[in-house]
């Protein structure tokens, strides 16, 4: 897909409407207010069907999954330039949030963050396989650790900067850093012992390194609860991206499918 998107193919831009418009409007509509997602939601897509766009960029094959967190990432500023969010009235940065966590495990930063990326205790549990009553409690400890590193603080504080700070770690990475598969073999079960504790190692003291791990962990559920647009539900679309109708064969135009 990426390929024919690149080469500005009517199959490529077809595989993207019918997979990833549904993924682009549940990411819009998680992290922006309904009225606001929809007043950006058409300008998004246009500006995302460029065949130049670094999306498309890679001449290599991309997993989909490392492929779909480029697209939240791409979607989210594209969102941000359209409909800027007001300022959070009460700010913290990533350093200050860094040096208050910096005792935390790596999974209770991922608890930690994925308040920032606006995951209620239900979903996160969800995410991370927890409790919520636990990711709870781990919240409830981090709040207390920012609260002494901060002149100002409330218990929202992480929430109302979820955007900013998300910026900000995905722009802190270093020549240490890991790549998308180590977080994967992780979550897929196929790290050995000593990987992980390597990648634990890493990842405890670098933010842009949880923050990654956090958006796989969101792409996955975003994928496993993704449904494809339907023949019909694309048809819009299709016309909005300059995209011709796919013929139907002669059989389903028969019996009136999709």
């Amino acid at each position: 897909m990426i390929r024919d998107c690149r080469a500005n193919r009517a199959e490529g831009w077809a595989y993207f409407i019918s997979n990833y418009v549904p993924v682009t409007r549940t990411i819009l509509t998680h992290y922006f207010q309904p009225d606001a997602a929809g007043r950006v939601m058409e300008r998004i897509l246009l500006a995302l069907r460029q065949p130049e766009s670094s999306l498309f960029a890679s001449v290599e094959p991309v997993p989909e999954r490392p492929f779909v967190a480029e697209l939240r990432q791409h979607v989210l500023a594209l969102a941000e330039r359209f409909e800027p969010a007001a300022a959070p009235e009460i700010t913290v940065d990533l350093e200050t949030l860094a040096t208050a966590l910096e005792p935390l495990s790596v999974v209770e930063k991922q608890a930690a963050w994925l308040e920032t990326m606006r995951y209620a205790p239900g979903q996160s549990g969800t995410l991370l396989r927890m409790a919520p009553v636990t990711v709870e409690k781990i919240r409830e400890r981090a709040a207390e650790l920012i609260r002494h590193k901060t002149d100002a603080w409330r218990r929202t504080l992480l929430w109302d900067n979820g955007l900013q700070l998300g910026r900000a770690a995905a722009a802190s990475s270093g020549s240490q850093c890991l790549p998308a598969k180590i977080f994967l073999d992780v979550l897929d079960g196929r790290s050995t012992w000593r990987g992980r504790e390597d990648m634990e190692h890493h990842v405890r003291g670098c933010w842009h390194c949880i923050d990654r791990f956090c958006r796989l962990v969101e792409v996955v559920e975003l994928l496993r609860a993704n449904r494809p647009l339907t023949g019909g539900e694309a048809e819009p679309l299709r016309k909005l991206f300059g995209v011709a109708t796919e013929k139907r064969p002669a059989w389903k135009r028969l019996f009136g499918q999709a």
